[in-house]
């Protein structure tokens, strides 16, 4: 049975990790998809793996023209939005004595900023039974070194969540996120740390998990499938942990 029939369904940070594998997903269960990237590079690669039926717009999660724009085009192009599904983000980890007013406002910016100005920008194009989804991070629960600002941003996320959750309610629209731990992703490619030492900490995680293993962007994305879904009609404001059994260390 597919979960998603005739439903109208966008995913911000759709190119990579995450976001492209629940493209895949939410499409194969009958979603009109689209999703955003704020490269032209990484939107084109991405549309090679992707059904060609996936409509690709460029858009910056951290700048309020694009998501203006992206509005617009999507009651252009689609008239409604059912599912929201707030991926974009970016992460860095560093020690707290070297976060530079930059990196604390590009993060803010991207994570925070844009996941709220999304929602609230494509809110008039949802309507009773639509769903938002937003992926959040272990790191906002786990007082994880090296992740204050990264962790301060998931954790603002989440309140979003449960604030939202009370206030789009009267209008019938869900709002839930998925909390992923280590997970296979292209993220840590993008740390701008040298491949051993991104592959040590890689190892390093990998046996705090209890489960010994990343996990994947798929399985990430069946967790948003079910929040984006029906399957979930009685979830609201709740958080669904993807970690491995991480946290529980």
């Amino acid at each position: 049975m597919k979960k998603l029939q005739d439903k109208v369904a966008v995913i911000t940070g759709g190119t990579t990790g995450i976001g492209q594998a629940a493209a895949r997903l939410f499409h194969d269960h009958g979603a009109r998809v689209f999703i955003t990237g704020r490269n032209d590079k990484t939107l084109a690669e991405a549309k090679t793996h992707l059904p060609a039926d996936i409509t690709a717009i460029r858009s910056d999660a951290s700048n309020l023209d694009d998501i203006d724009a992206l509005a617009a085009e999507l009651k252009k192009k689609a008239g409604r939005v059912d599912v929201l599904y707030v991926n974009a983000g970016i992460a860095r980890f560093m020690p707290f004595e070297s976060i530079t007013p930059e990196l604390f406002d590009e993060m803010f910016n991207i994570n925070v900023r844009g996941a709220y100005f999304t929602i609230q920008k494509l809110l008039p194009l949802m309507g009773e039974g639509s769903s938002i989804v937003l992926t959040t991070s272990i790191a906002a629960d786990l007082g994880m070194a090296t992740s204050s600002a990264y962790g301060a941003t998931k954790a603002a996320l989440s309140s979003l969540a449960r604030t939202l959750s009370n206030e789009l309610a009267p209008r019938g629209i869900r709002i839930n996120e998925v909390s992923p731990g280590p997970i296979e992703t292209p993220i840590y490619d993008k740390l701008g740390m040298p491949a051993d030492q991104v592959d040590g900490f890689k190892g390093m995680m990998s046996e705090l998990v209890p489960v010994k293993r990343f996990g994947s962007a798929e399985e990430v994305a069946k967790a948003a499938l079910f929040l984006a879904s029906a399957d979930s009609s009685y979830l609201l404001g709740a958080k669904i942990r993807i970690d491995g059994g991480f946290a529980l260390n």
